[in-house]
């Protein structure tokens, strides 16, 4: 009998509802944690009694125990807030519960001997943008020149340095954590990549209050979305100079780019997976340029990056399917084992 693909998420996650349905129309049908659900709709038990160790988990009303034994894959897609039966917690025992939910539920899963897309501590290792950088440019990549600095003395040095123009950029979210306060709270919607003009440069001192990313400017020919799933890569070439609403950043996806499967130079192919498996994660959605002159610059590598809007605009990069394989290969695997 094969062993188990696990699918941990939120219920909002079309992503994960898509590769659930070819998981069980291929006979591997997944157990799934929404954790929005979590623990609320769940019973969890870890067990270790005279040195032996068991976990099991069941989703409610009536759902069938999975003994954590049986599982051979896990897919760790999406974080989100936990769900308790009560509504009416105070701020100190969501806090207190919160804490508690996660080392039950991590107490389990660091336990599983299994394949993993990805590990959560390799995810963990791998999202931080300044050390993203550096690492790609020990091992062969362009990247834009950056300052990341709380002081604006360092930041107008810095574009002095460049002699061009330079951009801001978030290194944590566009959404500037809008989503993670009441809508009457929000002071604003985000901001995503954005040209530093005379406005901003007079306001600079406003970085002494905390941290933030500035890179020179470099000018597009077309962008690419590399996606790796495994050993598996697709390539997505963006035409982001197309169009003014994604010339700077191009994730309005309001504006009707042109998106094709892309061919990478065998080299920068190579680099783009040793890149995402140096952290130990077997799945990485980079972001890469390519210049007017065809260099290829690196951006960022998004750990639990999307890709369904890519197959959707590009259907001959068959993702979802990738991904379903791959569980499958992984669990098969740790069936023999």
């Amino acid at each position: 009998m094969h062993k188990k693909v696990l699918i941990i998420s939120h219920s909002g996650d079309l992503h994960a509802d898509l590769v659930e349905a070819i998981l069980a129309e291929r006979g591997h049908a997944p157990f799934r944690i929404d954790l929005d659900a979590f623990p609320r709709d769940y019973q969890l038990c870890q067990r270790l009694l005279d040195g032996q160790a068991r976990s099991r988990l069941r989703r409610l009303p009536d759902g069938d125990w999975l003994d954590l034994r049986a599982v051979g894959a896990v897919w760790l897609r999406k974080a989100a807030d936990y769900a308790y039966a009560s509504a009416n917690l105070t701020p100190q025992e969501r806090a207190y519960a919160q804490l508690e939910t996660e080392q039950a539920i991590f107490s389990v899963l660091y336990t599983l001997d299994c394949y993993w897309l990805s590990h959560p501590l390799a995810l963990r290792g791998a999202q931080w943008k300044g050390e993203q950088l550096e690492r790609a440019a020990r091992m062969g990549f362009r990247v834009p020149a950056t300052v990341i600095s709380n002081v604006a003395d360092d930041v107008r040095a810095f574009r002095s340095a460049v002699g061009g123009p330079i951009i801001f950029k978030s290194m944590s979210t566009p959404s500037l954590a809008a989503e993670t306060v009441d809508a009457a709270e929000r002071i604003s919607g985000g901001i995503g990549t954005t040209i530093v003009d005379d406005a901003m440069l007079e306001n600079l001192d406003a970085v002494g209050e905390l941290s933030c990313q500035f890179q020179e400017y470099i000018a597009k020919q077309y962008e690419l979305r590399i996606t790796v799933i495994g050993k598996q890569l697709f390539a997505a070439c963006l035409y982001s100079q197309d169009d003014a609403r994604t010339a700077i950043d191009s994730r309005d996806m309001s504006a009707p780019i042109r998106y094709e499967a892309a061919a990478l130079p065998e080299e920068i192919r190579q680099r783009c997976l040793d890149f995402v498996h140096s952290y130990g994660l077997e799945y990485g959605a980079l972001d890469l340029i390519v210049t007017p002159q065809g260099e290829y610059v690196f951006l960022e590598n998004n750990p639990v990056g999307q890709f369904l809007y890519v197959q959707q605009l590009v259907p001959a990069l068959p993702m979802l399917e990738c991904v379903a394989d791959t569980l499958i290969e992984g669990a098969l695997c740790h069936s023999q084992t």
